[in-house]
């Protein structure tokens, strides 16, 4: 009989198409809340089915299963009837020339994309982005929808519909913004040297904008604004708590970048770098590629009192209704409007 234990404070990876002894056991830690799945966790559609299964089996209150999906080069499941999406930025250039047209196309685009996910038992995608396309980040490129936060946040918008429409979901990224420095996180630690105001009014305009209940998760930058704060902001009380949380009154879900990527070793070890996101206000840190750091993370901070507010807010973001499987999607109206608008109109 497995404990129904509340979802905890960690989102950790699977190694590879099904779960070991090992990975059973930390999905049943106290601490785990979640599990991140990567490309090399899919081979066809029946084993991803088959893998979230025993990921939701394992605990009686099932954790959260994340993926990166957004379109264009970052969408992790591709073959055996995933549908190619788009870039992001195929949309904001759509919307210069058709606004209504692009803002349906990113609604439905969202339909697709957590349809699919869904059908296979992925409850959450870590999507869309909000960064602004100023052409100098490489690691955001088109990932990003446009240059203008108010066609951003339209897009966005649109977008998170289309999720919802399907039971998921949405996380806006990067907090406050990572368009603007061309170093990529995952392999350097960003700095951008702009003041707050110009951050404000343009970067992290649409977190305001939109706020938590059309965009219920959030993921801040491991990008460090000096004029602002002194550490990368998913580390910065200021930045989260300070300005996210309390000039933003944002009530959602704050998730950390992955804590193993170069942009976060500024904080210092794995057990530091989640301190630093914790007492932030970040809710959930990531640790992905990493599963010994995942470990030692886990024993440092078990037995750690669960804040009541962050188990709120991650419940929020599982599915509330059931999704059809493959089967009936492929014989669902909604959904096929979708793909076939999608098809017709843009290209993966």
């Amino acid at each position: 009989m497995l404990n129904r234990l509340p979802p905890g404070p960690v989102m950790v990876d699977v190694a590879g198409l099904e779960l070991t002894d090992a990975e059973q056991l930390r999905l049943r830690h106290p601490q785990v809340g979640g599990v991140i799945l990567f490309a090399r966790n899919f081979a066809d559609r029946a084993q991803l089915t088959a893998l979230c299964a025993a990921i939701h089996a394992a605990r009686q209150e099932p954790l959260l299963i994340a993926v990166d999906h957004e379109g264009g080069r970052v969408q992790r499941f591709r073959t055996d009837g995933f549908t190619p999406l788009p870039a992001m930025r195929t949309l904001g250039r759509w919307y210069e020339q058709d606004p209504q047209a692009a803002l349906r196309g990113a609604t439905e685009t969202g339909f697709v994309l957590a349809s699919e996910l869904r059908a296979c038992g992925v409850d959450f995608s870590f999507t869309p982005v909000l960064d602004l396309d100023y052409g100098v980040s490489q690691v955001i490129g088109n990932r990003a929808f446009h240059e203008d936060p108010a066609v951003v946040s339209l897009l966005a918008r649109a977008l998170i519909q289309g999720l919802s429409q399907a039971g998921m979901a949405a996380c806006g990224k990067h907090f406050p913004g990572h368009g603007a420095v061309a170093a990529d996180s995952h392999h350097a630690i960003p700095v951008d040297d702009r003041s707050l105001a110009d951050i404000l009014d343009a970067d992290a305009a649409p977190y305001g904008w939109l706020g938590d209940l059309v965009l219920p998760a959030v993921m801040p930058a491991h990008v460090i604004y000096p004029q602002v704060a002194p550490d990368p902001a998913g580390f910065s009380r200021r930045w989260v708590t300070g300005i996210l949380r309390e000039q933003f009154s944002y009530d959602g879900v704050v998730f950390s970048d992955d804590l193993t990527m170069e942009g976060a070793s500024v904080a210092g070890d794995i057990q530091a770098r989640a301190r630093a996101a914790l007492d932030a206000g970040c809710d959930m840190v990531l640790v992905c590629n990493r599963p010994d750091l995942a470990d030692e993370l886990l024993v440092a901070l078990d037995g750690r009192p669960l804040d009541p507010q962050a188990v709120r807010r991650i419940r929020r973001l599982m599915p509330t209704r059931p999704s059809p499987d493959w089967t009936g999607l492929l014989s669902d109206p909604r959904y096929l409007r979708a793909r076939s608008f999608r098809s017709e109109n843009l290209s993966g």
